[in-house]
């Protein structure tokens, strides 16, 4: 059963349901006395596009800043890029939460309560018997008719009976009442991020249809009384692309429900998995035994596939915007705090999208795809102003107009590559189902420019002449200097390494494929083999920076450096052994550390590094730890209080779409000339299958193994193609075509 269960309402937010249509997002309490339904939209956004956030000195000491990096004056140099490279954002904003949906029922006495999430249908189902009558609620979001339908019916004629408004928002506005609903007409607003007075303006509708009985619409509240069965549809929009989503429903709710499934399943079912039997208990109390050490495989699949529904549920074709740090779902702690609920580009919005691909929801990566596109165009005036140089730049973070300055503090917003790390989602995008119209007219335009800002901005280091990048920050970690001071901005750190040699390799090849650029294929070549090798420190670790700096904060969550091994595979155990164990090394000292900081997406990335280290006992315990240590009741994950300034636990996406990634790499790796069957497969996942994992190249995976070793494996495609099959240290040249998959069975392999 594909399900989250539960055996009693949701008393807080981590406890309820979450339900989305790749726009609209809600948080279902299924409550008996009152039920809540949470409301969340990706384009309520308060803030607006700016164009003055380049600080106006930064061109000016941007040379004298690598001069004194160069020189070996780091404090001064810190303190200079602190005053002139920072930038300067007068209203950035945030995704702000919206008002709920609040339905109060006469009593809150209940029997043979039921609450579920079933993922195979999208829908929250509520279940209880009072007073002799049994009670269902049905929810869900709906993305062909882009509303949220709730149905309430219950066995004896006349039993729905509640009272219904919005309420609970820290949006201004005015709540009304219309006819057969509710209103809310308001502004997304607030003073933290933004300079409380620009932000979208927020539209929501409420509808409510009854069989039998009365409604009374009222001063902001509708009461049903005596009916036999009541529909609520709620709908949401902004003016940030003019209220396309407020389109009115004229469907019924078996129309709306019969659709929705239809159109989730289409994405739902491409992927199936099973790695032992089911757990009869409730899905709180398999956390926690999990969490107590016990086993429970089956959960660790149910988990897999809920980051799959997350990510259909929050990021659809058709979606305006990408999913966000906390998806299409706002808790309002984000939002309220330092960190804002926005996209930041140093992991959380790559991860947010690990799932897809892999997965088989490659039509769920398009957002991103459309919005890195935006980005490189504001990204290009950032690129020009600030560093005097061709192409495009962004940095740590940015909103839902394509903000591409630094982030306003040091220590975190000079992450100079967050637009050539994300720049990488489209070619894995293309990877995965090449199609050289969509390389031609999408991606290379945006990875070729970014490629281009590589080399205006890559420099020579002196002692070598190997061009490295700066100033600039290992997001979001410091070292300590020579002489003892904490600094965070240095030259040649190694993530921006790791992710120039990405982009510029990426534009060679995507130039050759589509036959244009030859001049910027030979100018890409050469400044590749001018880069800085990777160098191994005194601890036998992969170094951060250029030097073996000791680090400001040994346990710092951030490993930003070993973007080489994942999602890149510039460093990998039969490739670069040597390199491969220093990056183990590195992950091994930063989690023993006094007082690492673990969390949600920490224990995702780590889990994806030791899968493409092939090792799948280390993999399995970073996942086990992220539902365990990391995820809520209702498996949802969330960085802990405590770090990163937060002050108590806050849901982020990233790590059930990171862990769902992780777990697809340890089963199935690719790398678009060979792909890997089980490379990092834990010895006690005896006996299992999974169906439907996608491989670049354009291949659809199915495996099965016994004992802990492969039975059979078939490979799909829809067009012919060769490749290579690995299985542990045999591979094996193949060639399958949309008519005859390939099939290889253990006895057809060596080590089966």
């Amino acid at each position: 059963m594909m399900s989250l269960v539960y055996d009693r309402p949701a008393g807080r937010w981590f406890e309820a349901l979450p339900i989305g249509n790749g726009r609209l997002g809600g948080m279902v309490h299924g409550g008996v006395g009152t039920e809540i339904l949470r409301l969340s939209e990706s384009t309520a956004w308060s803030g607006a596009p700016s164009d003055t956030d380049v600080s106006p000195t930064a061109s000016r000491e941007l040379p004298v800043i690598r001069r004194l990096l160069f020189d070996g004056e780091h404090g001064q140099a810190q303190r200079l890029a602190a005053e002139h490279l920072t930038g300067r954002p007068t209203s950035f904003g945030t995704n702000v939460p919206l008002p709920r949906l609040r339905l109060d029922f006469d009593s809150d006495s209940s029997t043979a309560y039921r609450r579920e999430l079933d993922l195979d249908t999208a829908v929250a189902t509520v279940a209880f018997d009072q007073n002799q009558t049994h009670f269902v609620r049905e929810t869900l979001a709906s993305h062909p008719h882009g509303v949220i339908a709730m149905r309430l019916t219950a066995d004896r004629p006349g039993s729905i009976s509640f009272t219904a408004r919005l309420d609970d928002t820290v949006l201004p506005g005015t709540f009304t009442s219309t006819p057969d609903g509710l209103a809310f007409s308001g502004q997304a607003v607030e003073k933290l991020h933004s300079d409380g007075t620009q932000g979208v303006a927020v539209e929501i509708r409420v509808r409510f249809e009854i069989e039998g009985g009365t409604l009374h619409s009222d001063a902001g509240t509708v009461t049903i009384t005596g009916a036999d069965s009541a529909v609520a549809y709620v709908a949401a929009g902004t003016d940030w692309d003019g209220f396309s989503s407020l389109v009115p429903v004229t469907a019924d709710f078996d129309t709306i429900r019969a659709a929705h499934i239809a159109d989730h399943q289409r994405l739902m079912r491409r992927v199936s998995i099973d790695l032992g039997d089911p757990v009869d208990l409730p899905t709180d109390a398999r956390r926690e035994r999990l969490a107590r050490g016990e086993r429970d495989d089956d959960l660790i699949a149910l988990y897999f596939q809920y980051g799959r529904y997350l990510t259909i549920a929050g990021s659809r074709a058709d979606s305006p915007l990408p999913l966000a740090l906390q998806g299409v779902w706002n808790d309002g702690f984000a939002s309220s705090m330092g960190w804002a609920n926005d996209f930041h580009l140093d992991i959380n919005t790559q991860q947010n999208y690990w799932a897809a691909e892999s997965t088989n929801l490659a039509e769920c990566h398009e957002p991103l795809i459309r919005f890195v596109q935006r980005l490189a165009e504001t990204g290009r005036s950032t690129a020009r102003q600030m560093y005097d140089a061709d192409g495009w730049v962004a940095h740590t973070v940015t909103n839902a107009w394509g903000y591409s300055a630094p982030g306003s503090g040091i220590g975190w917003g000079m992450n100079v590559t967050g637009g050539a790390w994300i720049a990488l989602q489209l070619w894995e995008h293309y990877e995965y189902q090449p199609d050289e119209r969509y390389l031609r007219e999408q991606a290379y335009p945006v990875l070729r420019d970014a490629a281009l800002f590589l080399l205006s901005y890559l420099v020579p280091e002196p002692a070598t002449g190997r061009l490295v990048a700066g100033p600039a920050e290992s997001p979001e970690n410091w070292y300590l200097a020579p002489d003892g001071t904490p600094c965070s901005v240095a030259m040649g750190a190694t993530a921006d390494r790791a992710l120039a040699e990405a982009i510029l390799r990426i534009c060679g090849q995507a130039a050759a494929i589509l036959g244009v650029d030859p001049d910027l294929r030979e100018r890409v070549a050469a400044a590749r083999e001018r880069l800085t090798p990777f160098r191994i420190g005194r601890n036998g670790q992969l170094q951060e920076w250029l030097d073996d700096y000791e680090e400001s904060d040994p346990a710092h969550r951030h490993t930003a450096h070993l973007i080489a091994v994942f999602p890149e595979r510039q460093i990998t155990p039969r490739g670069t052994p040597s390199l491969a164990k220093a990056a183990e090394i590195t992950i091994e000292r930063r989690q023993s550390a006094d007082g690492w900081e673990q969390t949600e997406w920490v224990e995702a990335n780590f889990a994806a590094f030791y899968a493409r280290l092939l090792d799948g006992d280390k993999a399995l315990l970073h996942v086990t730890r992220l539902i365990g240590d990391a995820s809520e009741a209702n498996l949802l994950t969330y960085s802990a209080g405590g770090i990163a300034g937060a002050e108590q636990n806050i849901y982020s996406f990233d790590g059930n779409s990171g862990g769902t990634g992780a777990i697809a790499e340890m089963l199935l790796q690719s790398d678009g000339e060979e792909i890997e069957l089980l490379p990092a497969l834990p010895p006690t996942w005896r006996d299992g299958s999974v169906s439907g994992l996608r491989a670049r190249g354009g291949f659809t995976v199915d495996l099965t193994w016994r004992d802990g070793h492969l039975h059979e494996a078939r490979i799909h495609t829809d067009r012919p193609a060769r490749t290579r099959l690995r299985y542990r240290d045999t591979t094996t040249e193949i060639a399958v075509t949309k008519a005859e998959p390939y099939l290889h069975r253990a006895a057809l392999l060596p080590n089966g």
